[in-house]
């Protein structure tokens, strides 16, 4: 049955102007001009039988008409005059509603047909009629798979509010908000559903810590190793993530390592080349890896020892070559790499890259990265543990911090790359605090490093089932070209302007009016808009099970408090040991 069965006296006015994608109102009824408001929906009739344009309401505007009578003036003086109001709404269109297609019955979309034709009669969208076409468009989304709730609408809390999980992960995503404004709220809420579906299989990192508190029902925590876990002696099966050197490409490697204001820098680079290249095929003609041996490269994921290179680099330094007159003279590299090897061996020496390079024998296995790409890309069914894995990556030092991100993104990456079509299971990558590792600008090595990968997986993710949900407070300091290739968006309270100004950007030209309400959201509340959402809506997100552990602090309670046990004696130890209390 139609939702809408309007009478022509349910009007509240008429088209009286058109444009591509606006329509004027004329509203007559000034009861019903009182009831309006901005961002609020209308209906138009079509041109077309049996459909009805859907509009949002942008602006309301109140215009008085001074006129003069045709009668004589005194002077300059207008001696007759006469005020006219003129009552008009701005509606911009946002899709179609079709009574019937097929056996369907009240199909939304979000293209335009047609429009509406000068003196169509409008009428507002509200009561039961909009509970009713709220329900017809979660059901569209619903039907034939499992849905991804968000929370209810604003517009009307009666209506669950869906969105399309295939289209919010196919097309990469982006969830903005200000501190506070229920950002990690709205990640878990999502996280927690994804984690119900038995192949589930995506990846948070997690800068802070602050997911922690997820964990069981289909999602699992994992964290890089710091130096309490290498003292421990704490391995993969206890959660521990081990990234050896041996998956750094050698760009990375040297984006690490290498000083570009040294004048020895390109002998530095060449001489480590051609050893690593050395190390690598040492490693594989000792294990007998005769296809690989033919076709590997300075940058295929082949064990190798980093000391094998560092005494071979040791060895080109202090070389002595024979010389005339029978005297040895210095090597063509004597005293060119001495820096370079310093810092190799103090990046070795340092225990919070013991994740790095203290990985063990067991890290230098042919068969290691088969069992990390398995556990990073694994759905539920095939690792028997969560297919939404979390990964803190809170004791990582912040100056390699995008490198190493990147790194674990482009090990996903090109796993899904290589793997056949046809066998290819799709992850999610979710970016929190993504403007620390995916920035606008860049201003070292490391971050250009990092960010490399995640600009390609945004380009040509898609292609491989990978997809990107962009997570950030700061959209402003977030790489564009990453946000360009999002096209869903789940804007929380933002009241910085910069980074107002960046979502209205990225937003449909017709919905810039829509980003006006970004400072003014309640928290919890989200303004939902792109290819997964077919309206775009408000949406006040509901709480989910397990809350982050990124609350706010209250200062002014907890200072009124009679007496509090201080943490700050084992905060300096944990400062000292480099080890949380909670590991």
């Amino acid at each position: 049955m139609p939702i809408f069965d309007y009478n022509a006296d349910d009007a509240i006015g008429s088209v009286y102007s058109v444009d591509t994608g606006t329509v004027l109102v004329s509203v007559s009824d000034v009861d019903a001009l009182r009831g309006m408001q901005v961002n609020h929906l209308v209906v138009l009739r079509s041109s077309r039988a049996g459909q009805h344009l859907i509009g949002l309401i942008n602006k309301i505007m109140r215009k008085a008409l001074v006129g003069v009578s045709e009668n004589e003036q005194d002077g300059d003086e207008i001696q007759d005059e006469r005020a006219v109001v003129e009552n008009i709404v701005r509606v911009t269109l946002i899709g179609t509603l079709v009574d019937a297609v097929g056996t369907e019955q009240n199909v939304f979309r979000r293209t335009l047909e047609t429009v509406p034709e000068i003196d169509a009669p409008c009428f507002m969208l509200g009561g039961e009629r909009l509970t009713a076409f709220m329900r017809a468009i979660s059901k569209q989304i619903v039907e034939g798979q499992e849905p991804l709730s968000l929370g209810k609408y604003t517009l009307d809390e009666e209506a669950d509010a869906w969105i399309d999980g295939n289209r919010f992960f196919q097309r990469h995503a982006v969830v903005v908000g200000s501190t506070g404004s229920g950002k990690s709220w709205t990640v878990a809420r999502i996280l927690e559903q994804v984690a119900k579906l038995p192949n589930a299989s995506a990846i948070l990192f997690d800068i802070h810590g602050e997911y922690s508190t997820l964990d069981g029902n289909g999602i699992s925590q994992l964290k890089v190793a710091g130096p309490g876990d290498l003292a421990a002696g704490r391995t993969l099966t206890d959660g521990v993530l081990y990234l050896p050197y041996w998956l750094l490409t050698y760009e990375e490697m040297l984006a690490m390592l290498l000083d570009r204001s040294d004048q020895n820098a390109p002998n530095q680079a060449m001489v480590f080349n051609r050893e690593v290249i050395g190390a690598k095929r040492t490693y594989l003609e000792e294990n007998e890896k005769k296809d690989v041996l033919a076709n590997f490269t300075i940058d295929s994921p082949v064990p190798y020892s980093i000391e094998a290179v560092l005494a071979k680099l040791y060895a080109c330094d202090t070389e002595m070559v024979p010389g005339a007159g029978n005297r040895d003279k210095q090597g063509p590299f004597h005293g060119k790499l001495t820096r370079f090897i310093q810092r190799l061996e103090s990046k070795i020496a340092d225990r919070r890259l013991g994740f790095l390079f203290s990985a063990g024998d067991d890290a230098m296995r042919y068969e290691w990265m088969q069992e990390l790409a398995t556990i990073l890309l694994g759905s539920t069914t095939v690792r028997g543990v969560g297919g939404v894995k979390i990964i803190d990556f809170s004791e990582v030092p912040s100056d390699i911090l995008p490198l190493i991100i990147g790194l674990v993104a482009r090990v996903v990456f090109s796993v899904q790359q290589w793997t056949e079509k046809d066998r290819q299971h799709p992850v999610a990558l979710l970016c929190d605090e993504a403007h620390l590792y995916i920035p606008e600008r860049h201003e070292s090595g490391v971050s250009e490093e990092g960010l490399k990968s995640f600009e390609r997986i945004a380009k040509e993710g898609r292609k491989y089932g990978v997809g990107l949900t962009v997570i950030s407070q700061r959209p402003a300091e977030v790489n564009r070209t990453v946000l360009s290739q999002c096209n869903n968006f789940v804007a929380m309270r933002l009241t910085n302007a910069e980074d107002q100004a960046v979502i209205r950007r990225l937003m449909p030209d017709t919905l810039g009016s829509f980003a006006e309400l970004l400072p003014i959201l309640d928290i919890g509340e989200a303004l939902v808009v792109g290819d997964a959402a077919i309206l775009p809506s408000r949406i006040r997100i509901d709480e989910p099970t397990k809350r982050p552990t990124s609350a706010t602090v209250d200062f002014w309670d907890r200072w009124a408090e009679e007496a509090i046990e201080s943490g700050i004696v084992d905060g300096v130890e944990a400062l000292r040991k480099q080890q949380t209390t909670k590991a």
